[in-house]
Protein backbone atom coordinates (compact mmCIF):
# COMPACT_ATOMS: atom_id res chain seq x y z
CA UNK A 1 0.00 0.00 0.00
CA UNK A 2 2.95 2.59 0.78
CA UNK A 3 4.55 1.20 -2.03
CA UNK A 4 1.75 2.26 -3.99
CA UNK A 5 1.43 5.64 -2.77
CA UNK A 6 4.90 6.55 -3.32
CA UNK A 7 4.42 5.40 -6.90
CA UNK A 8 1.48 7.29 -7.51
CA UNK A 9 3.31 10.23 -5.61
CA UNK A 10 6.06 10.02 -7.93
CA UNK A 11 4.15 9.80 -11.14
CA UNK A 12 1.73 13.21 -10.13
CA UNK A 13 5.82 14.53 -9.34
CA UNK A 14 6.50 13.72 -13.28
CA UNK A 15 3.54 14.84 -14.38
CA UNK A 16 3.39 18.34 -12.42
CA UNK A 17 7.31 18.56 -13.21
CA UNK A 18 6.33 18.05 -17.05
CA UNK A 19 3.85 20.64 -16.99
CA UNK A 20 5.69 23.64 -15.82
CA UNK A 21 8.41 22.61 -18.05
CA UNK A 22 6.08 23.27 -21.10
CA UNK A 23 4.85 26.51 -19.59
CA UNK A 24 8.38 27.78 -19.32
CA UNK A 25 9.38 26.57 -22.94
CA UNK A 26 6.97 29.21 -23.87
CA UNK A 27 8.33 32.05 -22.39
CA UNK A 28 11.24 33.07 -24.72
CA UNK A 29 9.03 33.07 -27.57
CA UNK A 30 6.21 34.72 -26.00
CA UNK A 31 8.72 37.29 -24.69
CA UNK A 32 10.25 37.72 -28.37
CA UNK A 33 6.51 38.61 -29.00
CA UNK A 34 6.32 41.03 -26.51
CA UNK A 35 9.44 43.03 -27.10
CA UNK A 36 8.57 43.10 -30.89
CA UNK A 37 6.29 46.62 -29.94
CA UNK A 38 7.08 46.81 -25.81
CA UNK A 39 10.10 47.99 -23.71
CA UNK A 40 11.94 45.63 -22.45
CA UNK A 41 11.75 46.78 -18.77
CA UNK A 42 8.08 47.31 -19.24
CA UNK A 43 7.50 43.71 -19.99
CA UNK A 44 9.44 43.05 -17.05
CA UNK A 45 7.99 45.29 -14.62
CA UNK A 46 4.12 44.76 -16.05
CA UNK A 47 4.36 40.73 -15.91
CA UNK A 48 5.84 40.64 -12.69
CA UNK A 49 3.32 43.39 -11.29
CA UNK A 50 0.39 41.16 -12.90
CA UNK A 51 1.83 37.50 -11.48
CA UNK A 52 2.94 39.84 -7.90
CA UNK A 53 -0.62 40.98 -7.42
CA UNK A 54 -2.27 37.47 -8.29
CA UNK A 55 0.27 36.17 -6.03
CA UNK A 56 -0.67 38.44 -2.81
CA UNK A 57 -4.40 37.13 -3.64
CA UNK A 58 -3.27 33.76 -3.08
CA UNK A 59 -1.54 34.17 -0.16
CA UNK A 60 -4.37 36.70 1.53
CA UNK A 61 -7.00 34.18 0.61
CA UNK A 62 -4.84 30.77 1.97
CA UNK A 63 -4.07 33.26 4.60
CA UNK A 64 -0.50 32.59 4.77
CA UNK A 65 1.50 33.69 7.38
CA UNK A 66 4.56 36.27 6.85
CA UNK A 67 8.28 34.27 6.17
CA UNK A 68 10.22 34.98 9.59
CA UNK A 69 13.14 37.65 8.75
CA UNK A 70 15.61 34.81 8.40
CA UNK A 71 13.73 33.92 4.66
CA UNK A 72 13.72 37.29 3.83
CA UNK A 73 17.41 37.32 2.33
CA UNK A 74 17.02 33.84 0.62
CA UNK A 75 13.34 35.38 -0.70
CA UNK A 76 15.34 38.36 -2.06
CA UNK A 77 18.08 36.24 -3.99
CA UNK A 78 14.82 34.17 -5.44
CA UNK A 79 13.03 37.50 -6.38
CA UNK A 80 16.39 38.65 -7.95
CA UNK A 81 16.75 35.87 -9.97
CA UNK A 82 13.86 34.85 -11.24
CA UNK A 83 11.48 37.64 -11.36
CA UNK A 84 13.90 40.63 -11.97
CA UNK A 85 16.88 39.20 -13.34
CA UNK A 86 16.28 36.60 -15.96
CA UNK A 87 13.03 37.95 -17.27
CA UNK A 88 14.85 41.49 -17.80
CA UNK A 89 18.27 40.55 -19.44
CA UNK A 90 16.32 37.66 -21.49
CA UNK A 91 13.94 40.56 -22.75
CA UNK A 92 16.71 42.77 -23.52
CA UNK A 93 18.72 39.89 -25.16
CA UNK A 94 15.40 39.17 -27.28
CA UNK A 95 16.08 42.65 -29.17
CA UNK A 96 19.29 41.28 -30.53
CA UNK A 97 18.60 37.70 -31.01
CA UNK A 98 15.85 35.16 -31.89
CA UNK A 99 14.09 33.18 -29.35
CA UNK A 100 15.49 29.88 -31.27
CA UNK A 101 19.22 31.03 -30.94
CA UNK A 102 18.66 32.09 -27.19
CA UNK A 103 17.26 28.17 -26.50
CA UNK A 104 20.92 27.33 -26.96
CA UNK A 105 21.86 28.95 -23.55
CA UNK A 106 18.66 27.71 -21.69
CA UNK A 107 20.24 24.69 -22.31
CA UNK A 108 23.27 25.10 -19.62
CA UNK A 109 20.39 26.12 -17.26
CA UNK A 110 20.39 23.07 -15.47
CA UNK A 111 24.42 23.30 -14.99
CA UNK A 112 23.64 26.93 -13.46
CA UNK A 113 21.36 25.59 -11.12
CA UNK A 114 23.91 22.41 -10.18
CA UNK A 115 26.76 24.70 -9.50
CA UNK A 116 24.98 27.21 -7.35
CA UNK A 117 23.34 24.21 -6.00
CA UNK A 118 26.99 23.24 -4.68
CA UNK A 119 27.87 26.48 -3.76
CA UNK A 120 24.68 26.72 -1.97
CA UNK A 121 24.47 22.88 -0.08
CA UNK A 122 28.07 22.75 0.07
CA UNK A 123 28.35 19.75 -2.42
CA UNK A 124 31.42 18.07 -3.69
CA UNK A 125 30.90 16.71 -6.94
CA UNK A 126 32.97 13.94 -8.80
CA UNK A 127 35.59 15.76 -10.79
CA UNK A 128 33.61 14.24 -14.43
CA UNK A 129 30.99 16.64 -13.44
CA UNK A 130 33.20 19.74 -13.99
CA UNK A 131 34.33 18.29 -17.70
CA UNK A 132 30.61 17.72 -18.66
CA UNK A 133 30.03 21.16 -17.33
CA UNK A 134 32.92 22.98 -19.03
CA UNK A 135 32.40 21.03 -22.01
CA UNK A 136 28.82 22.33 -22.56
CA UNK A 137 29.83 26.11 -21.29
CA UNK A 138 32.40 25.88 -24.52
CA UNK A 139 30.07 24.13 -26.75
CA UNK A 140 27.87 27.40 -26.28
CA UNK A 141 30.67 30.02 -26.11
CA UNK A 142 31.97 28.64 -28.96
CA UNK A 143 28.55 28.92 -30.89
CA UNK A 144 28.12 32.14 -30.50
CA UNK A 145 31.86 32.83 -31.42
CA UNK A 146 31.48 31.47 -34.95
CA UNK A 147 27.40 32.80 -35.09
CA UNK A 148 29.37 36.30 -34.74
CA UNK A 149 28.70 37.61 -38.29
CA UNK A 150 24.62 36.66 -38.20
CA UNK A 151 24.05 36.54 -34.02
CA UNK A 152 24.98 39.52 -31.89
CA UNK A 153 27.32 39.86 -28.77
CA UNK A 154 25.39 41.52 -26.88
CA UNK A 155 22.74 39.62 -27.15
CA UNK A 156 24.63 36.53 -26.41
CA UNK A 157 26.23 37.93 -23.13
CA UNK A 158 22.46 39.33 -22.06
CA UNK A 159 21.88 35.73 -21.89
CA UNK A 160 24.40 34.32 -20.49
CA UNK A 161 24.44 36.32 -17.72
CA UNK A 162 20.34 35.62 -17.43
CA UNK A 163 21.07 31.98 -17.25
CA UNK A 164 23.35 32.73 -14.68
CA UNK A 165 21.01 34.57 -12.45
CA UNK A 166 18.07 31.91 -13.12
CA UNK A 167 20.39 29.34 -12.05
CA UNK A 168 20.84 31.28 -8.90
CA UNK A 169 17.12 31.91 -8.14
CA UNK A 170 16.30 28.43 -8.42
CA UNK A 171 19.00 26.63 -6.47
CA UNK A 172 18.26 29.17 -3.79
CA UNK A 173 14.08 28.50 -4.46
CA UNK A 174 14.34 25.04 -4.68
CA UNK A 175 16.44 25.05 -1.18
CA UNK A 176 14.01 27.78 0.72
CA UNK A 177 11.32 25.29 -0.99
CA UNK A 178 12.06 23.05 1.77
CA UNK A 179 11.29 24.69 4.75
CA UNK A 180 8.63 27.13 2.73
CA UNK A 181 6.76 25.39 0.42
CA UNK A 182 7.12 25.38 -3.27
CA UNK A 183 4.10 27.83 -4.62
CA UNK A 184 4.87 29.73 -1.12
CA UNK A 185 8.26 30.72 -2.18
CA UNK A 186 7.34 32.23 -5.81
CA UNK A 187 4.65 34.30 -4.12
CA UNK A 188 6.36 35.90 -1.49
CA UNK A 189 9.31 36.60 -4.17
CA UNK A 190 6.95 38.39 -6.12
CA UNK A 191 5.50 39.89 -3.63
CA UNK A 192 8.65 41.47 -2.47
CA UNK A 193 9.60 42.80 -6.03
CA UNK A 194 6.09 44.95 -6.07
CA UNK A 195 7.24 47.90 -4.24
CA UNK A 196 10.05 48.11 -7.40
CA UNK A 197 8.30 46.77 -9.97
CA UNK A 198 4.80 48.75 -9.31
CA UNK A 199 6.59 52.03 -10.09
CA UNK A 200 8.33 50.80 -13.15
CA UNK A 201 5.03 49.50 -14.53
CA UNK A 202 3.86 52.51 -14.79
CA UNK A 203 6.94 54.97 -15.65
CA UNK A 204 7.55 52.91 -18.39
CA UNK A 205 3.96 51.97 -19.85
CA UNK A 206 3.55 52.94 -23.61
CA UNK A 207 2.16 56.16 -24.32
CA UNK A 208 0.17 55.19 -26.92
CA UNK A 209 -1.19 51.69 -26.51
CA UNK A 210 -3.25 51.60 -29.43
CA UNK A 211 0.13 51.71 -32.11
CA UNK A 212 1.24 48.19 -30.25
CA UNK A 213 0.58 45.24 -32.07
CA UNK A 214 -2.17 42.59 -30.12
CA UNK A 215 0.35 39.58 -30.05
CA UNK A 216 2.58 42.44 -27.46
CA UNK A 217 -0.02 41.92 -25.61
CA UNK A 218 -1.10 38.63 -25.73
CA UNK A 219 2.26 37.55 -25.06
CA UNK A 220 3.11 39.79 -21.93
CA UNK A 221 -0.10 38.02 -20.33
CA UNK A 222 0.95 34.28 -20.97
CA UNK A 223 4.68 35.55 -19.27
CA UNK A 224 2.74 36.89 -16.36
CA UNK A 225 0.17 34.69 -15.49
CA UNK A 226 2.09 31.39 -17.26
CA UNK A 227 5.67 31.96 -17.02
CA UNK A 228 6.00 34.21 -13.67
CA UNK A 229 3.49 32.14 -11.67
CA UNK A 230 1.45 29.10 -12.37
CA UNK A 231 4.38 27.46 -14.21
CA UNK A 232 6.28 27.46 -10.99
CA UNK A 233 3.24 25.90 -8.88
CA UNK A 234 3.53 23.29 -11.47
CA UNK A 235 7.11 23.22 -11.27
CA UNK A 236 8.15 23.55 -7.25
CA UNK A 237 4.72 20.96 -6.53
CA UNK A 238 6.51 18.47 -9.29
CA UNK A 239 9.96 18.90 -7.35
CA UNK A 240 8.37 18.20 -4.19
CA UNK A 241 6.48 15.40 -5.23
CA UNK A 242 9.28 13.51 -7.35
CA UNK A 243 12.45 14.87 -5.33
CA UNK A 244 14.53 18.04 -7.01
CA UNK A 245 17.21 15.68 -8.56
CA UNK A 246 14.94 13.31 -10.33
CA UNK A 247 12.63 15.73 -11.42
CA UNK A 248 14.98 18.75 -12.29
CA UNK A 249 15.79 16.35 -15.35
CA UNK A 250 13.12 17.48 -17.09
CA UNK A 251 14.90 20.97 -17.54
CA UNK A 252 16.65 19.26 -19.98
CA UNK A 253 13.57 18.80 -22.44
CA UNK A 254 12.88 22.76 -22.21
CA UNK A 255 14.90 23.44 -25.11
CA UNK A 256 13.18 20.99 -27.81
CA UNK A 257 9.96 22.75 -26.24
CA UNK A 258 11.15 25.88 -27.19
CA UNK A 259 12.54 25.17 -30.69
CA UNK A 260 9.50 23.75 -31.49
CA UNK A 261 7.66 26.61 -30.74
CA UNK A 262 10.22 29.06 -32.03
CA UNK A 263 9.58 27.19 -35.62
CA UNK A 264 5.64 26.67 -35.23
CA UNK A 265 4.75 30.04 -33.85
CA UNK A 266 7.19 32.11 -34.92
CA UNK A 267 8.28 30.92 -37.90
CA UNK A 268 11.83 31.59 -36.91
CA UNK A 269 14.56 29.62 -38.70
CA UNK A 270 15.62 26.19 -36.97
CA UNK A 271 19.52 25.59 -38.45
CA UNK A 272 21.83 22.37 -38.52
CA UNK A 273 24.10 23.76 -36.39
CA UNK A 274 21.52 25.15 -33.36
CA UNK A 275 20.06 21.79 -33.63
CA UNK A 276 23.30 20.24 -33.14
CA UNK A 277 24.83 22.56 -30.22
CA UNK A 278 21.57 22.18 -28.49
CA UNK A 279 21.40 18.30 -28.68
CA UNK A 280 25.43 18.44 -27.62
CA UNK A 281 24.97 20.64 -24.49
CA UNK A 282 21.78 18.66 -23.06
CA UNK A 283 24.43 15.64 -23.64
CA UNK A 284 26.72 17.40 -21.55
CA UNK A 285 24.02 18.73 -19.03
CA UNK A 286 23.28 14.79 -18.77
CA UNK A 287 26.90 14.20 -17.66
CA UNK A 288 26.76 16.73 -15.60
CA UNK A 289 23.72 15.69 -13.34
CA UNK A 290 24.78 12.05 -13.09
CA UNK A 291 28.27 12.81 -11.71
CA UNK A 292 26.37 15.99 -9.52
CA UNK A 293 27.26 13.66 -6.39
Amino acid sequence: MVRNMDRLKSSNGWINGLIGVLIFSGSLPATRVAVLDLNPIFVTAARASIAGLLALMVLLISKEKLPPRTQFIPLSIVSFGVVIGFPLLSAMALRYVTSAHSMIFVGILPISTAIFGIVRGGERPRPIFWVFAILGSLLVVGYAFFQGITSSPQGDLLMLIAVILCGLGYAEGGKLSKTLGGWQVISWALVFALPMVLPLTYFYIPATVMNVNQGAWWGLMYVSLFSMFIGFIFWYKGLAQGGIATIGQLQLLQPFFGLILAAGLLHEEISAGMLFVTIAVILCVGGAKKFAH
